[in-house]
């Protein structure tokens, strides 16, 4: 049973009761420089390392998924010096991460639609995909390029495809097939969804998955979101009664 360490107050968490899927929208970077008086890459280098470390934390608790949301289809819209220089630290998390997560059991994954991204960052996400392919403690599922309605716009594009193939009829066309279409098809539907930062919104973010999802809401901005902050997430969790519908 995880409990928080003797000087927070105690947490105690049912390991019969942990969520398999963790969904996280990592927002705070920039507020947290600002309030530090730091320029926002630092505060988005330090939300790098905020999550390397609450991987590790999430597999210690037995979390098997962990998707996180780092940079959206509108993230697009931002100057381009800051599009250039996110893309320049994904890769360096990529590249300095990659034996840490080769050697923890970490599979890393990516939903999204990666043809705008650059040929370097392609290939380095190639590159540590590959190496990690094996892991099998925790998938770490990154969003790059996600959006929610892209994701289902690009669901239906395959399914109408398919059924002017042949491949699909009409009658067959579930909730349930539209979900293998999804980009989370491999790892379902997340069973917890945490926002960092405080705010009260879901930014175009696994709408369709999070349908029946617990939704926890912190106003921790992310590059202070730790093992504690996590731990208090599923408890939280755990103390909900899982209902489907209102």
């Amino acid at each position: 049973m995880k409990t928080l360490p003797a000087q927070q107050e105690e947490v105690r968490l049912d390991p019969h009761r942990i969520p398999r899927h963790v969904a996280i929208i990592m927002d705070g970077n920039r507020r947290w420089a600002k309030r530090k008086g730091v320029p926002s890459m630092v505060g988005h280098w330090n939300g790098a390392e905020a999550l390397s470390k609450i991987v590790e934390n999430a597999a210690s608790l037995g979390i098997k998924v962990l998707t996180v949301f780092a940079f959206s289809t509108e993230n697009w819209s931002r100057p381009d010096e800051e599009v250039d220089s996110l893309m320049s630290l994904f890769r360096m998390y990529l590249i300095g991460h990659k034996e840490r997560m080769i050697r923890e059991g970490v599979r890393l994954a990516t939903i999204g639609d990666l043809r705008r991204l650059s040929p370097e960052v392609k290939a380095t996400l190639d590159d540590v995909k590959k190496a990690t392919a094996q892991g099998s403690r925790i998938d770490l599922v990154i969003a790059v390029n996600y959006g929610a309605r892209d994701d289902i716009r690009r669901a239906t594009m395959g399914i109408v495809e398919d059924c002017l193939r042949g491949r699909v009829n009409k009658e067959d066309i579930t909730e349930a097939l539209i979900a293998r279409y999804l980009d989370t098809a491999p790892w379902g539907d997340p069973e917890l969804l945490i926002r960092t930062s405080g705010e009260k919104r879901v930014s175009n973010f696994l709408l369709w998955q999070i349908s029946y999802a617990e939704v926890y809401i912190t106003d921790v901005l992310w590059p202070d979101f730790n093992e504690q902050e996590l731990i208090r997430a599923v408890a939280e969790y755990q103390k909900r009664e899982k209902r489907t519908g209102c």
